[in-house]
This record gives structure tokens, C-alpha cells and sequence, in this order.
């Protein structure tokens, strides 16, 4: 038969690389929220889960077995070659750690094909993502990206993280850009979903000297920080990277793709057109229309970012950093220059 496991015990299986998270929830349950790094090999589909719940409901609950049992039945050669396919050990969870769960669980045992099965399912792993935010601190120091719109934080924190630096990487875990454009040609992550990727890197990088990670705002896209973090990030030190405004158009060009995403940057673009000034408003909309995007990205910084953003900075009258750098490759450079200095 196959063997319980607490969601400690797999975590600490998984961060050790021992141990491959399955998840047989249908795909859009994985899709909402899994617990990182899991794969899916759903027991059924969406349409296959909707089928039995409404027998469930409406019926009774033998009835929706048995009409699961049909369904499974028929699938259950290409299921069981997907688990074997899978050479490292295995864990199994479902929502709440009951029927799903325990039925791949005890099929594959049937098999020869030994998994565990996580107690409580993604339900236990949620609550102990909330009680670990609801505690945790980060220890290091945090060193903050701040910058105009366009100067490339995000990647430069990545490319920093690529070498191996502390990176706290808040707009990958949220799927967005933390503007109102910033979701354009991406995906956004839900709440559950970013608080899994935060509490996953935080844990890993508590023993750091320092966490490097972006000025960004309380919420960034669907995604909203917790508390000690914003706290964390405020009283941080602050790098200030400047690049011309040339290469900050250059990157945001290449960033966003227009030519593939035109229709998702004018929709974005409605959102904040009232709050400009009337002409330049209409100047942009006209460029964007026409496909001259460059001019766009420079009226669009000119007049709405780089003045929001010298007001927001104005918050901050801590110590902080200048980086005056020509491109980007020369601001990571910088950084780095920055982080080995021993007096930083």
C-alpha cells in the first residue's frame, strides 16, 4: 500500500531534490494554484470533474463513484504509463487529500509503482503557506532597484540572479510588470499562486548576506506584498539606476513586442489616457495607432512616468545610491562593483 506524507516532510524532500510533487487535480484546479514545482497528471478533466460532482449533487454519492469509476477505467493505461515514465520517487496530492489522491495512490501501489500520498492534500499546503507569511520575517538586509520606468530593474535583477546573487524576483512571481501595461504579453499569477513562489524563494534565501529586489508598490498586477516585506523594502538600501532616455526606450521596445501586442497596449493605454494632458493623450494614441511605437514609449515616460515617479521618490530621504550607467550590461556591471565593495 502506499504511504502517508506530511506537507514538511515533502517539502523538505522536494528543496533536497529527492522527490517529484504530482498533482491529480483536474487543469484548471493546477492552473489556479499548485504547489511549485509539481507536475500535473489530473485524474480528470475539467468536463470529467464537473460530470461527477453535478451526479454528486444531484444524484447520489455511489452514483458518482461508479460513474468515476467508468472514467478513470478507460484512461487508466495512459495514466499509469505517465507515473512510470517518472523514475524518482513520487507524491501525490489532490485537494484535500481524499478520493483523487488516494485512488491514484492506491492504483499505482497495485502497479508495483510506489507513491506517497501528501495528508490533507493542497488544502494543507495553503494553510501553511498563510500561518508561514503570517510569521515570517526576511533576516538579510535588503538592497532596493529603484529607477525610471524603462531602466531595466527586472533585468538586471535577473541576470544578477543567473550568476548566483540573492535575487528576490517580485514581478516573475506575480506574472507581471507592476504598471498598468505591465500584464501585456504575459500571464498574471493570482494571489495563491505568488505567495507559494514568495514563500518558496524567502525560505531559501534567509541566510543571505543581503536580498536584492525591485522598488515596486504594495500590489503588482493581481499580486499584493505582504506587510514586512513592503516594510523590509522601504527601509532597504537604495540603488538608483539612471540610463538615458534613449536606451530606455530601446529596452521597453524590446521588452513589450508592440508589433505582436499593439492591441493589448492601446486597451492598456485607455486606462490612464484621462489623466494626461488632452493633446499629448491624443498624440500618443495617434502613434500607437500608426505603429510608431518609439515615439509613443518617449511621450509616454516624458509625460506621465518620469514625473510620477520623481514624485513617488520624494518618500525617500534615507541614504541612497546613484548608478549612472549607458546600457543596461553596464549597470549590472556597476551593481556588481557596488555589492563587492567592502564598505557597502
Amino acid at each position: 500500500m502506499f504511504q502517508d506524507i506530511t506537507i514538511e516532510e515533502l517539502l523538505a524532500l522536494r528543496d533536497k531534490k529527492e522527490i517529484v510533487m504530482i498533482d491529480v487535480r483536474s487543469p484548471s484546479e493546477y492552473a489556479d494554484s499548485t504547489i511549485p514545482g509539481s507536475l500535473n497528471i489530473p485524474l480528470f478533466d475539467d468536463s470529467e470533474r464537473a460530470e461527477v460532482g453535478t451526479i454528486y449533487k444531484q444524484v447520489s454519492v455511489q452514483a458518482a463513484k461508479d460513474r468515476g469509476l467508468e472514467l478513470f477505467s478507460a484512461k487508466l493505461p495512459a495514466f499509469i504509463k505517465s507515473f512510470e515514465q517518472i523514475k524518482d520517487s513520487k507524491a501525490v496530492f489532490c485537494w484535500r487529500g481524499g478520493m483523487r489522491s488516494k485512488t491514484t495512490a492506491t492504483v499505482l501501489s497495485l502497479m508495483g509503482i510506489r507513491a506517497y500520498r501528501l495528508t490533507g492534500g493542497f488544502r494543507t499546503y495553503r494553510k501553511w503557506i498563510v500561518d508561514t507569511l503570517e510569521h515570517l520575517e526576511l533576516k538579510p538586509q535588503a538592497i532596493v532597484l529603484q529607477g525610471h520606468t524603462g531602466t531595466g530593474k527586472t533585468a538586471i535583477l535577473r541576470e544578477l540572479q543567473g550568476e548566483g546573487y540573492p535575487v528576490l524576483d517580485l514581478e516573475g512571481m506575480a506574472g507581471h510588470r507592476g504598471s498598468i501595461f505591465g500584464q501585456v504579453g504575459q500571464k498574471a499569477n493570482n494571489q495563491k499562486t505568488f505567495e507559494a513562489l514568495l514563500v518558496t524563494d524567502l525560505l531559501k534565501l534567509q541566510e543571505a548576506p543581503y536580498v536584492l529586489m525591485e522598488g515596486e508598490s504594495k500590489r503588482i498586477g493581481k499580486a499584493v506584498l505582504p506587510p514586512f516585506l513592503i516594510g523590509k523594502k522601504e527601509a532597504g538600501m537604495q540603488l538608483f539606476i539612471r540610463l538615458p532616455l534613449e536606451e530606455r526606450v530601446r529596452h521597453i521596445m524590446e521588452d513589450y513586442n508592440p508589433y505582436e501586442n499593439k492591441q493589448e497596449l492601446i486597451a492598456a493605454f485607455k486606462q490612464i489616457e484621462k489623466r494626461m494632458h488632452t493633446p499629448i493623450a491624443a498624440q500618443i494614441m495617434q502613434a500607437l495607432t500608426e505603429d510608431r511605437f518609439e515615439q509613443a514609449v518617449r511621450l509616454l515616460l516624458e509625460h506621465y512616468y518620469d514625473p510620477r515617479y520623481e514624485h513617488s521618490m520624494m518618500q525617500y530621504k534615507q541614504d541612497r545610491v546613484e548608478i549612472e550607467a549607458g546600457t543596461i550590461a553596464e549597470a549590472v556591471h556597476k551593481v556588481k562593483a557596488y555589492l563587492a565593495a567592502p564598505s557597502k
